[in-house]
């Protein structure tokens, strides 16, 4: 009996626990526009010097392929003529965390070409630039491989064409919404997909260059057309499309 009451009171502290953390930074994305007290747009081609966005990616991104709708962040891929367009927005010297459990629920756009994602870059990045400042992929969807979601972390030590990274075969992730999930500590970032743990991340050494996850790092969303990455080809007959993300939550840890 003694027993059973402990574990009741357990289950009941870590219930309360969970209820009472510390929530870091939110965003519902509520209302009709987007709040620029933590976002910014990103907008262009990447020139000069990153043409393509350093990945030869096709998009020019524009601020009118970004909105906020029905409680969701909604970016679309247009192509109009022989261009492409769609949206980018980051969080860069307005939002700002070091360590925390971060959670998306977010619905990806399907097509061949399109590469919607959800992800982090060191804050420190025009200092030290990349890969130095570190990146972290909470979520990538690339839709010439359906079904499959990529999380990734780059580094000094293996950055591109990563070793860092986990590409997980998910049926119907192309229905609905989904949680994405990053929990991210001074030792390691461990990643989740709808609370099924799908990758975890401990460097071989604590150093800048197998772990540049020591610091303050800023949010990205964006979907990317084409690339290195996305591409090369792209199906013209999908556009429009439209990526959501419904919020972002990162709790205290």
């Amino acid at each position: 009996m003694i027993r059973t009451r402990f574990y009741i009171l357990s289950i009941i502290t870590l219930i309360s626990f969970k209820v009472n953390a510390q929530v870091i930074f939110e965003e519902n994305f509520d209302g009709n526009q987007l709040n620029m007290d933590h976002w910014n747009y990103e907008e262009g081609d990447g020139c000069p010097g990153n043409c393509g966005w350093g990945n030869r990616e096709l998009q020019i991104y524009d601020r009118n392929y970004v909105e906020v709708k029905d409680g969701n962040l909604v970016i679309t891929a247009v192509k109009k003529g022989d261009k492409y367009f769609s949206g980018k927005i980051n969080s860069k010297d307005r939002v700002e965390i070091l360590y925390g459990e971060i959670e998306v629920r977010a619905k990806v756009a399907q097509g061949k070409g399109l590469w919607p994602a959800v992800w982090m870059l060191g804050c420190d990045i025009d200092e030290v630039s990349w890969p130095a400042a570190g990146e972290i992929d909470i979520m990538e969807y690339v839709g010439k491989e359906p079904q499959r979601v990529f999380t990734s972390l780059h580094t000094p030590a293996s950055h591109g064409n990563t070793i860092n990274t986990k590409k997980v075969f998910i049926e119907d992730i192309e229905e609905g919404f989904h949680i994405y999930k990053a929990v991210w500590t001074e030792k390691s970032i461990e990643f989740f997909i709808d609370g099924n743990s799908v990758y975890k991340f401990i460097p071989e050494k604590y150093d800048d260059e197998h772990y540049p996850y020591r610091k303050p790092f800023y949010f990205l969303i964006n979907m990317a057309i084409g690339g290195s990455f996305g591409g090369p080809e792209v199906d013209d007959s999908i556009f429009p499309k439209k990526f959501y993300v419904d919020y972002i939550k990162v709790t205290k840890l």
